[in-house]
């Protein structure tokens, strides 16, 4: 085998196991839950609470369902909610390639919550719409509590971070190439082994080049 042909096959093998190293330190998925540390504003002053929140994404056609979820209850109330009292509703920021807000809002409480204990909220979920295509991020916004007449507000002071990464692709803008990332672990694995598989064609598709390269310069 001459040197040039060597010096081919060490390429080759090299992008190969760079697409290997890629599919092993790949990360899972870009979704996270994120502790938000929240100041409440209410009718009788401030308070403060910490949530781990979560975002995740459902693909319908051309947009996205959003679900935002809270782990833990955010503010109180001196006096019972009674079931239906409080409608709460919030805001998520997306930054990245399409920034602007998308309003989640969810169901009112189907229980009473007892006076000076943390509000549980409800899962709220909204719509969003891509209006350009490429990489965006969602994150925990102002949450609004309304009951009894009054209306509280929460707003994040730890700024914290994204909840969920995706790339989207907006209407018009070509074939879709968006996938949602997955927070179970089957679901990780799944999407860890397709970005493996996408580098290792990649490696594939230059051995390939190199190949064609090298037999044109032959017959040359």
């Amino acid at each position: 085998m001459s040197y040039r042909n060597r010096k081919r096959t060490a390429l080759a093998a090299a992008a190969a196991v760079a697409g290997s190293a890629v599919l092993i330190a790949a990360p899972a998925a870009q979704a996270a839950v994120v502790d938000v540390d929240y100041q409440c504003r209410t009718p009788i002053g401030p308070k403060g609470a910490v949530s781990p929140i979560d975002i995740r994404a459902e693909r319908s056609g051309g947009a996205y369902r959003l679900t935002m979820s809270f782990r833990k209850g955010v503010s109180s109330s001196p006096v019972e909610l009674g079931k239906g009292a409080m409608n709460p509703s919030a805001v998520i920021r997306v930054g990245g390639a399409d920034p602007g807000e998308v309003r989640v809002s969810g169901p009112a409480n189907t229980a009473a919550i007892p006076a000076e204990t943390p509000i549980r909220i409800n899962d709220l979920s909204g719509t969003y719409t891509p209006r350009r295509s490429g990489k965006v991020t969602f994150t925990a916004g102002v949450l609004t509590i309304k009951a009894l007449g009054t209306t509280t507000t929460c707003t994040p002071r730890n700024n914290p971070g994204p909840s969920l990464e995706l790339d989207v692709t907006a209407a018009g803008g070509g074939p879709a190439s968006s996938r949602l990332p997955r927070t179970g672990p089957l679901d990780s694995a799944v999407a860890l082994g397709t970005l493996g598989g996408t580098v290792l064609l990649t490696g594939a598709a230059g051995a390939l080049w190199l190949t064609r390269r090298g037999g044109g310069r032959a017959a040359d």
